[in-house]
């Protein structure tokens, strides 16, 4: 398994993904969304296993910031999302291929 584990220092959510792997003894990555960021690739992962809407946190102070929500081509808010960071729901966790975004270790179990 090569776990990733993309979130903020922060958030409660990742905290809890990152002690679920550490209990487990499983190794695994963890990078810094707000300093790092997602490459161009690995957001087209992300975005390609979960879906674009599912990656925006609609809940973050970033959101009214932004104006995302009034962004009509995808192109666009593809673009708004990488430039900002904590617009992305987190944690977002890696397998490979397999993605989940958010606390979900009954998925996670299934890695195993």
């Amino acid at each position: 398994m090569n776990i990733q584990i993309y979130g903020t220092s922060k958030c409660f959510d990742t905290k809890k993904a990152e002690r679920y792997f550490k209990e487990r003894r499983i190794k695994f990555q963890r990078i810094d969304l707000a300093k790092f960021g997602l490459s161009p690739r690995e957001f087209d992962t992300v975005r390609r296993a979960v879906g674009l809407d599912a990656m925006i946190n609609k809940n973050s102070k970033a959101y009214e910031a932004s104006f995302i929500a009034h962004l009509a081509y995808e192109a666009d808010i593809i673009e708004k999302l990488m430039e900002t960071p904590a617009l992305l729901n987190t944690p977002i966790v890696r397998n490979g291929k397999q993605v989940t975004i958010g606390y979900c270790p009954d998925v996670w179990a299934t890695w195993e």
